[in-house]
């Protein structure tokens, strides 16, 4: 299985590079077809500065104005992931959902490595994972 990568950013909905520990993976998301005009790709509104708007509830198709909700959207898309295990050390290629699970503490897109079976979240930027805290025996 080989994923395409996207050619710019305007195909993307989300994109990322992550270094995970030793290991590091590439993130994207593509925007969805419209379901209307099969032509556009639904995207946040533009607003009147140019600039799309981030916090609106739902996407639009900027060729012909087709509206779809955020949930409707976001159901259908795919996380394609490119990554360098941090267990293994092994390159590989998963896909994901589209939302986040909690991943060691944090909310994170989780796969599994192909070779190991380990898995793997990409966090949100700066965000670190909680490691679990072992108890100290024997102190006073």
């Amino acid at each position: 299985m080989t994923l395409q990568e996207p050619a710019s950013m305007d195909e993307c909905m989300y994109f990322t590079n992550r270094t995970i520990d030793s290991g590091k993976a590439t993130a994207w998301v593509f925007k969805k077809e419209c379901p209307k005009c099969k032509e556009g790709r639904l995207g946040k509104p533009i607003k009147k500065n140019g600039k799309p708007d981030k916090k609106s509830e739902n996407y639009e198709c900027p060729k012909c104005k087709y509206n779809e909700s955020n949930e409707e959207t976001e159901k259908d898309l795919t996380v394609n992931i490119k990554y360098t295990c941090p267990h293994c050390g092994k390159e590989g290629e998963a896909t994901t959902g589209y939302e986040r699970t909690s991943f060691k503490g944090v909310q994170a897109y989780v796969f599994e490595c192909n070779d190991c079976k380990q898995k793997i979240g990409i966090t949100k930027k700066m965000k670190k994972t909680k490691e679990k805290k072992k108890k100290e025996e024997g102190s006073d």
